[in-house]
């Protein structure tokens, strides 16, 4: 059975080859896309387009709640999320890999848990520690045994999108203590403990976040820095031993 589960975002969809592919429905109704099962070279894994395919669903639009349904239900006990994000700390450059080990939501009006209705049991999950878990330190140890740099640490503020921030709200974020801004993982880390599987999000440095760097933001620079930076982390990726996600 395939238990490791990729959903991928910004500039990932075509990093592995499809081998085949799963349509879903689940109580939820339907995810983003058809779940791909590829090959990353030591595992196999199910490859969820979080924006659909082709990428037209924005963050606030998605239907978190199927997609992480449909992953549980194909089997898949541990969750890699590719973000790409906004850097707050000046430190972190464009093209840099981060597992962030916090976040904080400012999302609102998502779907963002299975217990809601009568029909669903009461879940209070245990969040405190919402990317700690086997998964992560799979991850870790890829990275080192490949020589491809990963900066450990850091705060994910989940934002609404999809237009991005400005510079009063990001300074807002960082005063909060968050190191990196995205729009897509929450409630995607939380309904992924709720189902059981273990999360860890691999962000993807796009741009300096607004107002921390000098220039204005480009779109067309943040897809050539996406681009770029994919190749490593295919390279990452590839190198994820399955021994590893077992261990607690």
């Amino acid at each position: 059975m395939t238990t490791l589960a990729l959903v991928a975002g910004t500039g990932a969809l075509e990093l592995f080859p499809v081998e085949q592919e799963r349509a879903i429905e689940t109580d939820w109704g339907r995810p983003s896309a058809a779940l791909a099962r590829v090959d990353l070279g030591r595992a196999q894994a199910w490859l969820l387009a979080r924006h659909g395919r082709p990428h037209r669903i924005p963050p606030h639009r998605i239907d978190y709640r199927a997609n992480m349904a449909a992953l549980a239900t194909a089997g898949a006990r541990h969750v890699i999320a590719i973000n790409a994000v906004g850097s707050i700390d000046p430190e972190l450059r464009p093209g840099d890999l981060v597992l962030p080990d916090q976040l904080i939501d400012y999302t609102w009006g998502r779907r963002h848990t299975f217990s809601d209705s009568a029909d669903e049991p009461l879940e209070h999950i245990e969040f405190a520690e919402p990317f700690a878990g086997p998964t992560r330190r799979a991850l870790r140890a890829a990275a080192a045994a490949v020589g491809v740099d990963l900066y450990d640490g850091g705060c994910y503020g989940a934002t609404q999108g999809p237009r991005l921030e400005t510079a009063a709200e990001i300074r807002r974020l960082a005063a909060d203590g968050c190191t990196l801004v995205g729009m897509t993982a929450m409630p995607e880390a939380a309904l992924a403990r709720e189902a059981g599987m273990d999360y860890a999000s691999l962000c993807v440095v796009a741009n300096p976040a607004a107002g921390v760097g000098a220039d204005a933001i480009s779109i067309e620079a943040i897809h050539r820095v996406l681009d770029e930076a994919m190749g490593r982390v295919r390279r990452l990726l590839a190198a994820v031993r399955p021994d590893l996600l077992s261990e607690h």
